[in-house]
């Protein structure tokens, strides 16, 4: 049985480059932030039909988008061997025809962020011509003969063909959602969509664990103190953080504990602050590590987007949910057309034989 490179991609290249995404966030030196974009950003990339590459996560029962992006269609036309060259690496090139063709299986927020960030194109590029390097190392070898890959790339070959012929049947009217739709969606998602109220909270923190009951108790007068200077006329916090407080991650910072929501501050503390103006000082508060004299510093009401703002992205999540009903109508609908009939015995002898 003889494997086109393609196939070959899917079983034992596809998950050489995760996306570009992340070699942006890699030059950038900003990888916790950025490569969950990137893969939410992968994700979204449309489903081609066969002729891009899947990945692993195809056999386990996911949509091929993920790795759309990731592995070139090595044999996506035939003129591509014609097309100028945009990088080479000894015999292997890069064509302007597949370049192209990776592009337009990006999101354009990715495509942006490449043609921005040369450094990263770079790279980006460098990993293209790698995983052709690695892809032509494991032909010569003969890997694609190897029981297993072969067993891989039909997996693979058989989630594409599924998830693209289900893709076509469940199509969604190009008029939805409507502008109503729209509406109703938006008032219905208002609070989820409503970013809240963000607090900036400065603090004076006396270690003092629940179960060491003098600790509490020196720890609660001391708070109680320091409440009081705080509160006078002409208080400097940050002198008051810098001489007591025994945090030092925020002792550094004069006590800045940053901007939050209420809901990632500490649950004792949550309704002091809530109940502070801008500018004042709580009560001592304890919480099981000790106690927190909590000053607010800074407020940010909560804001709701009006619906212009948001309307491209709820568009798009209700094409998505009415493409999923509908294509889960589509296959009950198979199932319910025909005879089904499980046999229970055979079913669990197909369990026990694999103990």
């Amino acid at each position: 049985m003889k494997f086109s490179r393609t196939q070959l991609a899917v079983a034992a290249g596809a998950g050489v480059i995760l996306g570009a995404g992340w070699l942006i966030a890699s030059s950038t030196g900003n990888e916790g932030a950025s490569l969950p974009r990137a893969q939410a950003a992968a994700s979204e990339a449309p489903v081609k039909p066969m002729g891009t590459n899947g990945s692993g996560a195809g056999v386990a029962g996911k949509t091929l988008a993920t790795a759309a992006p990731s592995v070139a269609n090595a044999a996506a036309t035939v003129d591509a061997a014609s097309s100028p060259a945009v990088a080479r690496l000894g015999g292997v090139a890069v064509t302007k025809t597949e370049m192209e063709d990776l592009l337009r299986g990006l999101p354009e927020a990715t495509r942006r962020q490449l043609q921005d960030n040369r450094p990263a194109l770079d790279q980006w590029l460098r990993a293209r011509l790698a995983e052709e390097t690695l892809l032509a190392q494991a032909t010569a070898q003969g890997w694609q003969e190897r029981p297993e890959v072969k067993t891989l790339a039909q997996a693979a070959e058989r989630q594409v063909v599924l998830q693209t012929y289900l893709d076509s049947v469940a199509q969604v009217p190009a008029g939805y959602p409507s502008a109503e739709d729209l509406k109703a969606a938006y008032e219905a998602n208002k609070a989820q969509l409503t970013a809240p109220a963000q607090y900036r909270v400065s603090q004076v923190f006396l270690a003092a664990p629940y179960l060491d009951a003098e600790a509490v108790a020196k720890a609660r007068k001391q708070a109680a103190e320091l409440v009081k200077k705080a509160r006078a006329d002409g208080a400097d916090f940050a002198a008051l953080v810098k001489a007591h407080s025994q945090d030092e991650a925020t002792a550094a910072r004069g006590g800045d504990t940053g901007w939050a929501p209420l809901t990632q501050l500490l649950p004792e503390m949550r309704a002091a602050v809530a109940a502070l103006k801008k500018g004042a000082v709580s009560e001592p508060v304890q919480s099981p590590a000790g106690f927190h004299v909590l000053k607010l510093v800074d407020y940010r009401a909560a804001v709701t987007p009006g619906l212009g703002q948001v309307e491209d992205q709820l568009r798009d999540a209700l094409r998505r949910q009415r493409k999923g009903t509908v294509a889960k109508a589509y296959l009950d609908g198979l199932v319910d057309a025909g005879t089904l009939s499980i046999d229970g015995a055979t079913l669990s002898a197909a369990f026990d034989a694999v103990r």
